[in-house]
């Protein structure tokens, strides 16, 4: 199992780590954990799932259990995207961006990946569920859990994973691009970069007030924030631009939060769909933010959704027909809304959802009647049968 990473959601999928570790089947699995500290550097790491939860507000890291050769520092401190990862220092949290130099060199990646029968990967964000480690393991000819190279990094680009599901007829969210070069302009653009900003604002008013800016390659809403006027989308945007040089911008939805949870099937069958459930934010955000996920958990999900038995099976259709139009394997979450005239919209798909306590994914599936250890067993038996070769 490898966990942790180089991007903001570090604390995620350590949490995550520890829950499957927790629960893995021992008589049937010997699991070697490895982490990715911050800085980039793999370690083998210590078996002990607790030191993976959140305690009280401190998020875990991969240095709490990682092994005394994470104490000694990078082989070149001056590298990109170097960074101080001290046991016991400072948990990164969420307000941790990712370097734009891009990651430390993986010259610590463990020989031990070479002689596994599987890799589990708990990886969220950047580096992790974009492709960049599916692409590694298949280059060095490692079976791994999960989305393969084209899925993962479509499905991590939200503007790329909308184009998909449109063409695939499923209906989406309006929506808006702010890419780096439109928003900040090169040297000299002096009119130009005013006509931009100008364009960008009037195609935002367009979609109507609220909206959400995202990072287009973000997940667990960090960086996301929701906005009522241009102001507070000028501060959004800069606010999403410290994860990602993309944003999207979207209409704010006026319905229920759905989410379906999708399997690979089995023996080249359909894909499998759980019980759709309801997000229930009990808290009074405005919408289920990192906070409410996570540090401060006021959310929780009606399984099956309050919603008519022709709209549930609709909704269970549409996630297996997103899961196929990227390609997807293993396992993912699809997420929609329904609104208050009956229409469902399909808002994004999720290739490493999370795994932690608090995670819908397991949930989702323990209703349908597959429990985390057995839905586990079913995620890595499927990828050890799969065909080796590019994904």
């Amino acid at each position: 199992m490898v966990f942790g990473g180089q991007g903001p959601e570090h604390a995620i999928s350590c949490m995550g780590a520890g829950t499957v570790l927790a629960l893995l089947d021992r008589d049937r699995y010997e699991v070697v954990p490895v982490g990715i500290l911050p800085d980039g550097r793999w370690v083998l790491t210590r078996d002990e799932p607790e030191r993976l939860a959140i305690s009280g507000r401190t998020l875990p890291t991969v240095a709490a259990v990682a092994g005394p050769e994470a104490a000694q520092a990078p082989a070149d401190p001056a590298a990109p995207g170097a960074a101080s990862a001290e046991p016991g220092g400072p948990v990164p949290g969420h307000a941790m961006a990712p370097d734009p130099a891009g990651p430390t060199p993986a010259a610590s990646v463990p020989q031990v990946l070479a002689g596994v029968d599987v890799v589990l990967p708990i990886l969220h964000g950047p580096f992790g569920e974009d492709r960049t480690i599916q692409g590694m393991l298949e280059t060095a000819g490692v079976r791994y859990v999960g989305a393969g190279v084209l899925a993962s990094a479509v499905s991590m680009d939200k503007e790329y994973m909308k184009l998909v599901f449109a063409a695939r007829g499923l209906p989406i969210c309006p929506y808006v691009v702010v890419r780096d070069r439109d928003w900040q302009g090169g040297p000299g653009a002096g009119a130009t970069a005013t006509a931009e900003r100008k364009r960008i604002y009037d195609a935002i008013a367009e979609l109507g007030y609220p909206v959400f800016v995202k990072p287009a390659r973000g997940g667990s809403s960090i960086g996301t924030a929701k906005a009522a006027d241009q102001a507070a989308v000028t501060e959004a945007i800069e606010g999403a631009r410290r994860y990602d040089a993309k944003v999207i911008v979207e209409r704010a939805v006026d319905g229920a939060e759905i989410e379906c949870a999708v399997l690979e099937g089995l023996d080249g069958g359909p894909p499998d769909t759980s019980l759709p459930g309801q997000l229930v934010i009990a808290g009074g955000e405005e919408f289920y933010d990192f906070e409410a996920k996570y540090l401060d958990p006021t959310g929780s999900m009606a399984i099956p959704a309050p919603v008519p038995p022709d709209v549930i099976e609709e909704i269970r259709r549409m996630a297996a027909v997103a899961f196929e139009s990227v390609s997807c394997q293993g396992f993912a979450r699809v997420d929609f809304f329904y609104t208050r005239d009956g229409t469902i919209l399909a808002n994004e798909i999720n290739t490493i959802p999370g795994m932690t306590a608090t995670s819908y994914f397991p949930k989702m599936w323990e209703a349908t009647g597959l429990p985390l250890p057995q839905l586990l067993d079913r995620m890595i038996t499927t990828a050890l049968r799969r065909r080796p070769g590019a994904h």
